[in-house]
């Protein structure tokens, strides 16, 4: 009797653990790779169903909620800028976003194609 009780103990300490690893691991930073989107995305639909402005401060992300605002920033500069999630992608294994040309010029320069970023959920 005393050995089902442990081990129920157990169990329901390995299953909270478990739960609390994952809200922190949504809550926490990440770091990837960003790109931004070619001209010729303007005016095209996203995933989300609004149309696409390289001109917002607007990104992709394979997993974010529709609507989710993050922290961007740029690893080489410290440079910041908050995006809200409106489409799916990037379909590339080594970047997590994809940003707006406006987004993108705000922390980088548009001639790299590419930037080491970090980025987290804001409120």
């Amino acid at each position: 009797m005393m050995k089902r009780f442990i081990l129920v103990i157990i169990m329901m300490i390995s299953t909270l653990g478990i739960y609390s690893f994952k809200n922190n691991a949504v809550d926490a930073k990440k770091t990837s790779y960003a790109s931004y989107y070619h001209d010729k995305f303007n005016g095209r639909k996203t995933a989300s169903g609004e149309i696409f402005d390289n001109s917002k401060l607007t990104a992709a992300n394979r997993t974010l909620p529709f609507g989710t605002n993050i922290r961007v920033t740029n690893m080489n500069n410290g440079k910041e800028v908050i995006v809200r999630i409106n489409d799916r992608g990037p379909f590339h294994s080594s970047r997590a976003l994809d940003i707006s040309k406006a987004a993108f010029d705000e922390i980088g320069n548009t001639d790299h194609g590419t930037i080491p970023v970090e980025y987290e959920i804001v409120d």
